[in-house]
């Protein structure tokens, strides 16, 4: 089965699209419960989890080690779900962690900002005793839209309206939500769509190359280096810096689900920041 992933603007009725083709389809529905409940085991807390997930981290945690475990386990948490196949994946960057992937359709969910308002308005004030004004709901629109793309700058340098990161745009103010369903389905169950050993083994290599950097950010020993990590079919390529025992990073990589080799190349790294602790 095919993987989807879903870009969507705050009151464009992406979220509702999403479970709808879901359930459509009989697919997985990947959302922020799902995200928190697969990273349990990684043994995180749950309440900076939840914010790491969704919010672009504040100065102060960019420069923080424990904030880039915490990132680099969310991004395998989504690997791991599409080496599932059949899910539907919403937001958290998904559309631009799966590039390449012949079997991964990447939609983005928009709306006219006014529709955008007018929607989260009514949803405000069925969910309140009192009508919430269209100003505030305005603002919050703003402020998502702000907030989602400023995380796609920070973690991956891509603009969040590139054009290029999508396969398809869906406008929900002109497209009922059920056209929507049927013209994503009908397109994912094209030839073009149709998982292959390679696209399959494309998303288990970053899955395992995803577990190995979580590894090593999480190990004190290896935490505070830069350390390249390449997975291909179970072999894993460590480029490391003169300041890194191959021996520890080697014992920490090869009992990590996945790995059936390690490989290590000595490489010339620039330092990390001292105030990365």
């Amino acid at each position: 089965m095919a993987i989807v992933t879903i870009s969507h603007e705050m009151g464009s009725g992406g979220a509702e699209f999403g479970m709808a083709l879901a359930s459509h389809l009989r697919y997985g529905h990947v959302d922020h419960d799902v995200i928190l409940e697969r990273a349990r085991p990684y043994g995180l807390a749950d309440d900076r989890l939840a914010h790491l997930e969704e919010d672009k981290p504040s100065l102060f945690e960019r420069f923080d080690t424990e904030t880039r475990r915490y990132i680099m386990v969310i991004q395998t948490v989504l690997y791991e779900l599409a080496a599932e196949d059949g899910v539907v994946l919403m937001g958290r960057g998904g559309q631009w962690l799966l590039r390449g992937i012949p079997h991964v359709l990447r939609v983005r969910v928009i709306a006219p900002f006014e529709l955008r308002v007018q929607r989260l308005t009514e949803t405000l004030s069925a969910r309140g005793s009192e009508r919430v004004s269209p100003r505030p709901a305005a603002q919050m629109v703003r402020r998502d839209d702000a907030q989602k793309a400023g995380r796609m700058r920070y973690l991956f340098d891509v603009d969040l309206h590139d054009l290029v990161l999508y396969d398809v745009m869906i406008n929900m103010g002109v497209l009922s939500q059920g056209a929507a369903v049927s013209l994503l389905a009908d397109l994912v169950r094209r030839p073009e769509f149709a998982p292959s050993e390679t696209g399959r083994q494309l998303v288990v290599d970053r899955a395992l190359t995803s577990r190995v950097e979580v590894a090593l950010v999480t190990y004190p020993k290896t935490r505070h280096h830069r350390i390249g990590v390449d997975a291909k079919q179970g072999v894993v390529t460590l480029e490391l810096s003169s300041a890194v025992d191959p021996d520890v990073a080697k014992t920490l990589v090869r009992d990590i689900r996945g790995v059936r080799e390690v490989k290590i190349q000595q490489v010339d790294v620039p330092p990390m920041p001292p105030f990365l602790v």
